[in-house]
C-alpha cells in the first residue's frame, strides 16, 4: 500500500486519481480550495487538506500538514487554461497573471515544501501538456497556456536535478481528456488518463528523472 499525494484534487484528473488509489488500497492525501471539494476528497476516504496554490499563506501551512508521511508517489494537477485565444491575441494583465500564478508559480513554492515527505524512490509526476511543447507546436491557439506548460517544463527539471538519486521527477501529457477544460469532444476520458497516468510513474526507471511522458509512456520532445 503506497501513500499518495494529489495536488488539485478538486474534479476531473485529480479526483479519479483519488477514487482509482483508494480503490487499490493506498494512503491518498488530496487538495482543493474550497470546502465543497474537500468533502467530496473526504467522502472517498482520503485525507483532504485545504490548498490554494495561487496563494502563498495558504502554501506556506502546507508542510506542516504533510509531517509524518512519507510519499512514494506525488502528482501535481492543479492547472488553469485561462483565455481561450486563438493567434496572437494579446492577454489582459489579469489573464497571464492568473495562469502563470498558477501553473508555474504554484509548483515553485508548492513542491519546496514536499522535500521532507517524500519516501526513498518517490515518483513525482507534474502534469504539463504537449501543447507547452515547442516541437510538436503546430498553432498558436492558446499561447498563455502554452508558455506555462512550457514554463512549468523547466521547474520540472530543476526539481529533477535537485531530487535525483532520491525521487524520480516528469513531466506528463495526460491527453486530451473529457475534462471541463477539455471539452466533451476529446479523446479520452478521465479514467483512462488517470489510469495510464498512473501506470507511468508505476514503470519510471531511474534514467527517466527529468523526462517529458506521454500517457500512454512515449517519450515527448521538448
Amino acid at each position: 500500500m503506497a501513500q499518495v499525494l494529489i495536488i488539485g484534487a478538486s474534479r476531473g484528473i485529480g479526483l479519479e486519481l483519488v477514487k482509482q488509489h483508494r480503490a487499490s488500497g493506498d494512503t491518498v492525501v488530496a487538495t482543493a480550495r474550497d470546502e465543497a471539494s474537500l468533502e467530496k476528497l473526504r467522502a472517498q476516504g482520503a485525507t483532504a487538506i485545504k490548498l490554494d496554490v495561487s496563494d502563498m499563506i495558504s502554501i506556506a501551512g502546507l508542510a506542516w500538514q504533510l509531517d509524518g508521511y512519507q510519499f512514494n508517489r506525488v502528482m501535481y494537477v492543479a492547472g488553469l487554461y485561462g483565455p481561450k485565444t486563438i493567434g496572437l491575441q494579446p492577454p489582459s494583465a489579469a489573464d497571464f497573471d492568473a495562469v502563470m500564478h498558477t501553473n508555474v508559480l504554484g509548483p515553485m513554492r508548492v513542491l519546496p515544501q514536499l522535500l521532507d515527505a517524500l519516501a526513498p524512490d518517490a515518483r513525482i509526476g507534474i502534469l504539463s501538456s504537449r501543447m507547452g511543447s515547442l516541437t510538436l507546436r503546430a498553432n498558436s491557439a492558446g499561447w498563455v497556456y502554452r508558455a506555462s506548460k512550457a514554463a512549468v517544463n523547466s521547474v520540472m527539471k530543476d526539481v529533477a536535478l535537485t531530487l535525483d538519486g532520491r525521487a524520480t521527477c516528469v513531466s506528463l501529457h495526460p491527453g486530451w481528456v473529457k475534462t471541463d477544460m477539455g471539452g466533451q469532444e476529446a479523446d479520452i476520458d478521465v479514467a483512462t488518463s488517470a489510469s495510464s497516468l498512473r501506470q507511468v510513474l508505476d514503470g519510471l526507471k531511474p534514467g527517466d528523472n527529468g523526462g517529458f511522458f506521454n500517457y500512454d509512456g512515449s517519450p515527448l520532445p521538448w
